[in-house]
């Protein structure tokens, strides 16, 4: 099962029992408006389509114990490619139905596609209190993503989104999640606009929102492991890039000494440079400090690298001559 799979099936397992009607309804609204096609045979008002079984019962149930409507459910057994079955949850066209759209906040176009009440909802007006109006735009984010919505596997990359084909509604959502403190963006793809999270705390915080804490925190222990694997990853990159820079000093300065000794003789060498000098030809593999804990007076790492350069030097300027 893939995360996102797992994300939708905790969130279907809440209980609508002990949620309020106005975030029951919140969250078909959310449904209806991102999902929702007009109905394609006599008789349908609006008709929703899913390949998640958990979440059909849940609309079903929603429909039914709120709205006091049964839907129709129609399963259609793809026999082609991934060979996976889809559900149609069929709202029929009667009263109760249409009473049940407006109630949450829907009405259909002329176009008989859902189409959206002014301003934000009813629930979300502006007499009511706070926390209530904060509850129902979480039921609305659950329900919009629980419809459209999909979340990559957090092992890969860090990537939430919901698409919706009406721009109105992709910009209430966006607004939404902003007044919760998500960085949510909107791009058009292929005639539908996505709206976005990118960041695996936002994701973390819509997930928390939402009421998805188990898969929070499955989240959050491969942030935290991905985390710890970067930052070993670039410790080892680090003393990797160290490491390669000392030997290759150490290479450099013990072909310096050779060369000086080999054309001009060890005399060439300054007294004060020779023990330095004879010490670093017999180790090469040693670090600054090392070296310095060799010497006879011990010398920190800026002494020591002071007097190879000084070494150095001289092996250039013979080169040159």
């Amino acid at each position: 099962m893939s995360f996102s799979s797992s994300v939708k099936n905790e969130l279907c397992r809440h209980s609508i029992i002990n949620e309020a009607k106005c975030c029951s309804l919140a969250e078909l609204a959310a449904a209806f408006r991102t999902g929702g096609i007009p109905g394609q045979e006599t008789g349908e008002l609006l008709r929703m389509i899913t390949e998640n079984a958990a979440f059909t019962r849940r609309m079903f149930s929603i429909m039914k114990h709120f709205c006091s409507i049964t839907p129709k459910i129609i399963s259609v057994r793809n026999t082609r490619l991934r060979k996976r079955t889809t559900y149609n949850v069929v709202v029929v066209d009667t009263p109760a139905a249409e009473f049940c759209l407006l109630s949450s906040g829907v009405s259909m176009s002329k176009k008989g596609s859902p189409d959206s009440l002014p301003v934000y909802m009813p629930w979300l007006s502006a007499n009511r209190k706070k926390s209530a109006v904060t509850c129902c735009r979480k039921a609305y984010l659950r329900g919009a993503f629980l419809m459209a919505g999909s979340v990559s596997n957090p092992e890969k990359t860090y990537h939430l989104e919901i698409t919706s084909h009406d721009r109105n509604i992709a910009l209430e959502l966006r607004s939404i999640m902003k007044g919760f403190g998500l960085k949510a963006r909107i791009a058009a793809r292929k005639g539908y606009y996505v709206i976005y999270l990118k960041e695996g705390e936002d994701i973390v915080d819509f997930l928390n929102i939402t009421g998805a804490h188990s898969s929070l925190l499955e989240l959050e222990n491969i942030r935290i492991l991905k985390e710890m694997r970067n930052n070993v990853n670039r410790i080892v990159n680090c003393e990797t890039a160290n490491l390669g820079k000392t030997v290759e000093a150490a290479l450099r300065q013990s072909e310096d000494i050779r060369y000086i000794i080999d054309n001009r003789g060890i005399e060439a060498i300054p007294e004060e440079l020779r023990e330095i000098a004879a010490v670093r030809i017999s180790h090469p593999e040693a670090s600054l400090k090392e070296l310095g804990e060799m010497l006879g007076k011990q010398l920190g790492k800026s002494g020591v690298s002071h007097r190879l350069a000084k070494i150095s030097e001289i092996a250039e300027k013979l080169r040159q001559d």
